[in-house]
Formats: C-alpha cells, structure tokens, sequence
C-alpha cells in the first residue's frame, strides 16, 4: 500500500463528478501532487449539455470544475475558468468550457485539450475523462419508467431502481486505469449517487481496475439526501447502489459524518425534500467495511462537506 510513498508523495486517485468532486481535490492537493481526478463524461445538462450537442464534443463542465479545483486559488486565469456569461447568446456558458471546447476542436483531441488546460491553469494534479466515448445515461425508476440523459434523470424527482451507460460496453481512458493500479488510495465521492458517481463505475475496466487495486479503496457517502435520487437512503443504502451496480466489496472503507446539522438548515433541506444521511452502523458493519466517521463537514445556508476536513480524513486513511 505504500509503494508511492517510498517515491515522494502519495498517489491518490479520486473518482466521480459534480461539485462533490472538486470539493475534495480542493483539501487533497495540500498533501500530495500526485492526484488524479477521473471524471465523469455523462453530463448533458447545462453548458456542457448545449456544447455537446451543438458541437459534439465530449461534456466539459466537471472537467473544468476539477482544473479550477486544482489550481492555484487566486490564480486570474483560474477565476476566468469559472466566469459564467449572464447575458447575450453566450448566456450560461462558462469562460472554461468554451475554452476547453475550442481547444477540443483546434488539437482534435479531448485529452490534449485538458492536458494544455492543466499546463495554463499551472494544475496540481492529473484530471482524466472516465471515458473518451461519447456515453448517455438511462435509469430505470421506481414507477418502472425508464428515463434517458443524465439531466432528464435529475429533473424526473424519482428515486433509480437501477441505471445503466449506452453503449453499455464503454472503454475506459488508459490513463484512468492504469492511474487506479497504481494508487496508494482510491477514493470514490462525494457526489450525486446515481448521475455523477456510479457512471464512472458502469466501465467495466474502471470497477475491475477498483475492485483489483492493492490499496485501501475508500467511498465518501454524501451527508445529505438529494430528493428524488437518494431519497430516504441511508449510509447502506447508499453503499448497496454502489454494489449493485458494480461488485460486491468494491470499497473496503466507507466515510460517513457524524456531526448532525444545524435544525435550521435541517428545515431548510426538509422544504427541498431532503434530510441528514442516516448512518446505520448494523448494516454497515454486516456489510463488511470499515466505518470512519467524523466531522467532514461544514455548515452555513449549506450542510456539505468541507475540503479541509474531509481531505485530513482520507489523508490519515493512507496508514
């Protein structure tokens, strides 16, 4: 487990999407420069939505998330990155994935694009696409209808009996897998369950390259529930979506907080239709993971986790 650390810095491999995602990066790159994102390509809401469609390019949206997230925090060009135009018929795209979408189309190459992103944004860290195959995701919910795009299933408000990639059999970017075989700890989440963190692991090659790594293999659970998609989940319930759609025992370690929000952020979410994860330490234990929970989290308007915390936590995990 600690061949990165004879050569320096640990190497840390981190899996999802979403703002969860970058959160994380933020706290993680204080302790190592040997971090790599893999992120996943299934976004088609948003600004990455229209560039994906309108000029068939890969989703750049998470992918810019984590580049800002890892580098420098008050770098110009990283504030550039996440300028998002308000007016005109620019209005909703961010300054960052249009940049990542004309160097898309200037090089040909997705991959060559993050890459000379990373060297302008003077990045610590690797960000990686999940997959370089233009992938769609479609979730079959618990009225039984079957919903497709990663946007239609957040706006459907239903919980996800199951979902699944087309084309189901997606390869996985080289990089990302041999980044995963060659981790010192693998780390999935936090991030939407079911649009942002299982369509990484719907790759074969990502799970196998998971479930094989020699190292301990972490998932952060969410603190709070996101209506429609976890609604009512608990930390096992949670961990069971995860299993269900890859391997049995594909992470040994899960992170759950342990520190209850304030009431009036409670209320808050409850109006949205959300509440605290509830951690059922049973069935997590019957499940055969170790449990650490901690204060990962930090709270004003918001209940989410904090980088700074949650990034210590995975850290002391390397041990």
């Amino acid at each position: 487990m600690d061949g990165g650390l004879r050569n320096g810095d640990p190497a840390v491999v981190v899996i999802g999407g979403g703002t969860g995602l970058a959160t994380l990066l933020r706290g993680l790159k204080a302790y190592t420069a040997r971090l790599t994102a893999v992120v996943t390509v299934a976004d088609d809401g948003g600004s990455s939505g229209r560039l994906r469609r309108e000029m068939d390019i890969l989703p750049p949206g998470d992918i810019r998330n984590c580049l800002t997230a890892l580098a420098e925090d008050e770098s110009l060009m990283s504030r550039l990155f996440q300028y998002r135009f308000e007016e005109g018929p620019l209005s909703g795209h961010s300054f960052g994935n249009l940049f990542l979408a004309a160097l898309t189309k200037v090089t040909g190459d997705f991959e060559e694009a993050i890459r000379l992103s990373s060297n302008i944004l003077a990045i610590r860290g690797t960000v990686l696409p999940a997959s370089l195959e233009k992938v769609s995701l479609t979730a079959e919910l618990d009225d039984g209808r079957r919903v497709a795009g990663q946007s239609s299933i957040v706006n459907s408000r239903q919980s996800c009996r199951r979902i699944w990639l087309e084309p189901q059999a997606a390869r996985a970017t080289r990089a990302a897998v041999e980044a995963i075989a060659g981790a010192d700890i693998v780390v999935i989440g936090p991030g939407s369950l079911f649009t942002s963190i299982i369509p990484n692991l719907l790759i074969g090659e990502i799970a196998e390259a998971v479930s094989n790594a020699a190292c301990r293999r972490i998932y952060v659970c969410n603190v709070m529930t996101q209506p429609g998609e976890t609604l009512e989940f608990s930390a096992a319930d949670h961990l069971d979506a995860l299993e269900q759609h890859t391997r049995k025992g594909i992470v040994d370690t899960i992170v759950v907080n342990d520190v209850a929000p304030p009431p009036a952020v409670v209320k808050l979410y409850l109006r949205q239709g959300a509440a605290p994860v509830l951690i059922d330490q049973e069935r997590l234990q019957h499940a055969g993971v170790a449990v650490v929970a901690a204060d990962v989290c930090s709270a004003g308007d918001f209940f989410h986790h904090d980088s700074e915390r949650l990034a210590a936590v995975v850290m002391s995990l390397l041990h």
